[in-house]
């Protein structure tokens, strides 16, 4: 038989190993690529009947609601809110679906990034083009800048009368500290490799120079929204720029000056569709974000971890702010 002091060492190795395994699981935790796992068990969305009808027709109502950025699902504290790839999923399977004839995007954005909203604009084109789908679009409270970026090559645009809408341009701010810094007696030390690798710093004055090669990138972005105004509702590229200064439109201001087709509400965008493409008895569906594993594992994260949770999101946030970002944004 054992001693006492075999058996204590025993228990105190079994112990060891246990933690052992423990730190290697939360190791592994740490560095698992959740973005590949949860991609793999996500449901990107449900298909909810609206309005029952025939069952080879169907027109597909997907709606987009908040700012448009791609915020990444790498993280496994990412909360709820706009998601970029499921959207994308979303039309892409309206276009694929053989049953639905016709697609509604309810649009309510103050806009948002400039390649997410080109690549939402590429998708709608797609789907007209590709299979041969006509897209309506239908607006709610706002779909500004990047909102009417991605409407402007939609068949047919429908604005509420009170709706905000164009804020046609382009935008790119930062905040800058260097007076507070030196007022502080706050030394801010840079080693960089190249005259403009520390451009738009918030710790440091914005030179002339500097000023000129962001402004010229701005100008070229503005160029691109106003040719997908021009070649989405055929106007003219003089008037495009006139009414593109920036300032935001009611719905009814908008349809005055030729920026939307039609006043009404969502419903109305489903009859004017109807009618237009004699589509009468076909179903409604709408495509709904599923809560799946990704946003249980999520709220769960974030629960179990509390003050680290808040943590990592303001690192998170502070990181992907860090640098100039150019956005097709409506900014109060």
């Amino acid at each position: 038989m054992m001693s006492g002091k075999r058996w204590l060492a025993l228990g105190i190795a079994a112990g060891l190993f246990v933690v052992s395994i423990g730190f290697q699981f939360l190791s592994s935790v740490v560095m698992t690529d959740w973005e590949a796992l949860l991609d793999m068990t996500e449901q990107p969305f449900e298909e909810v009947m609206i309005e029952t009808g025939s069952s080879t027709d169907k027109i597909a109502i997907v709606e987009l609601n908040g700012v448009i950025q791609d915020t990444g699902s790498g993280s496994v504290l990412s909360g709820a809110g706009y998601n970029h790839k499921q959207f994308l999923k979303m039309l892409e399977s309206a276009g694929e679906d053989q049953h639905v004839d016709a697609v509604i995007i309810r649009v309510n954005t103050p806009g948002g990034g400039v390649v997410e909203s080109a690549e939402i604009h590429d998708k709608v084109v797609e789907i007209q083009d590709t299979y041969e789908k006509p897209v309506y679009i239908s607006m709610g409270n706002s779909a500004a800048s990047g909102g009417y970026y991605i409407s402007a090559p939609a068949d047919k645009i429908i604005a509420h009368p009170a709706t905000l809408t164009g804020s046609i341009g382009v935008i790119m701010q930062s905040i800058n500290v260097a007076k507070l810094a030196e007022d502080l007696g706050v030394d801010v030390k840079t080693i960089k490799s190249g005259e403009f690798k520390d451009i738009m710093s918030p710790t440091k004055e914005m030179t002339d120079e500097e000023h000129d090669i962001l402004q010229t990138m701005v100008d070229e972005l503005y160029g691109d929204f106003v040719q997908v105004i021009v070649d989405g509702r055929d106007m003219d590229e003089q008037t495009v720029r006139k009414l593109g200064d920036g300032r935001v439109y009611t719905g009814a201001q908008a349809k005055d000056i030729g920026l939307v087709d039609e006043l009404g509400t969502l419903d109305d965008t489903i009859d004017m569709l109807m009618e237009d493409h004699n589509l009468a008895g076909a179903s409604i569906v709408e495509y709904r974000s599923g809560v799946g594993f990704p946003q249980l594992f999520s709220m769960t994260a974030g629960k179990l971890l509390g003050k680290e949770a808040e943590l990592s999101g303001l690192l998170e946030l502070i990181r992907d702010s860090s640098g100039p970002r150019a956005m097709y944004l409506y900014s109060k």
